[in-house]
């Protein structure tokens, strides 16, 4: 379970006067996704969705709240005054310069991360850039003895396989579609049997008949990962249709700064129809939420 608790992140920058000023990308947020569940976080551009997305993967601290996963902490709040910051420093004096050595590719949390423009490496095969994300997890394991690299080739290949890129193994992602390069993202990340894949804008720059492509294999993936140890996915998008079609829950974030609007349960069962009525009043309402914050006016209860 993910529990996120008046989550804020402020950020100190530096306006065209030279002069410093504040920008809070969230406030207070909380929110709690219950294991196995499909969540989007939807909203528009520069309300905080990505920077939220961030904090839950342990990649940024909040200014504050917690965020616990499982009940274990992610990220402690950043200092935000000078007696806060000596109490931080003093609490890891010790720790802080064997931190590499000694935490390094031991992820505390069961994690994967899927972002907009795939992340994967143009040097290595299809088939290598999951092999070293194993490696990788593989190596954070105390205690474990070193894989055998026919093991993990072979692991990659069925993840390939489940993926859609069987064929595929030994291709460079030059040589792959956009769709395909986000299908050998979406391979690697389920590779490493995470608990909770964090997926942001991930099918932004495919075509929509790909894109739709792609929200199907991932919830034939989800649905495959079993009922007793489901995928637990939290999607940053932009789309309407595309959140409501694939999730339990849709968070619906105001303009900045980023707090939860509303959230909306799809309570529709699946396999869904894309233009089934009940998703396209889901959709109606949501979009009734983004024109009441322009217009401040709706002809819906919000």
């Amino acid at each position: 379970m993910i529990e996120a608790k008046s989550i804020t992140r402020f950020f100190s920058v530096v306006n065209e006067k030279g002069l410093a000023e504040g920008l809070t990308a969230v406030l207070n947020v909380s929110l709690t996704i219950p294991d196995g569940r499909i969540v989007s976080l939807l909203g528009p551009s520069g309300c905080g969705k990505s920077t939220f997305l961030e904090i839950l993967a342990g990649l940024q601290a909040p200014t504050d709240g917690t965020i616990h996963i499982d009940g274990k902490l992610v990220l402690e709040p950043l200092p935000a005054t000078r007696k806060e910051q000596i109490a931080y420093q003093r609490r890891y004096r010790f720790i802080s310069p064997l931190a590499n050595g000694v935490f390094r590719d031991h992820p505390k949390h069961d994690i994967a991360m899927i972002f907009q423009d795939y992340a994967v490496f143009p040097w290595m095969t299809a088939m290598q850039n999951i092999v070293f994300a194993l490696r990788l997890r593989g190596a954070g394991k105390r205690g474990a003895a070193r894989p055998r690299r026919g093991d993990l080739e072979e692991k990659a290949l069925f993840f390939l396989g489940k993926a859609g890129l069987a064929g595929f193994a030994n291709k460079y992602p030059s040589q792959l579609s956009g769709g395909m390069r986000q299908r050998l993202a979406l391979a690697r990340a389920l590779s490493v049997e995470p608990k909770i894949i964090l997926m942001d804008e991930p099918f932004a720059a495919v075509d929509a008949l790909t894109r739709e492509k792609l929200q199907d294999d991932l919830l034939r993936l989800w649905s495959e990962s079993g009922a007793d140890k489901r995928l637990t996915i939290v999607l940053v998008t932009h789309d309407v249709q595309e959140a409501v079609y694939l999730s339990d829950e849709v968070v619906v974030f105001s303009p900045s700064p980023g707090t939860i609007r509303n959230i909306v349960p799809v309570d529709v069962p699946r396999p869904r129809a894309r233009t089934g009525e009940r998703l396209i009043e889901i959709q109606e309402r949501i979009l009734a939420m983004f024109q009441y914050d322009i217009n401040q006016e709706s002809e819906y209860s919000i």
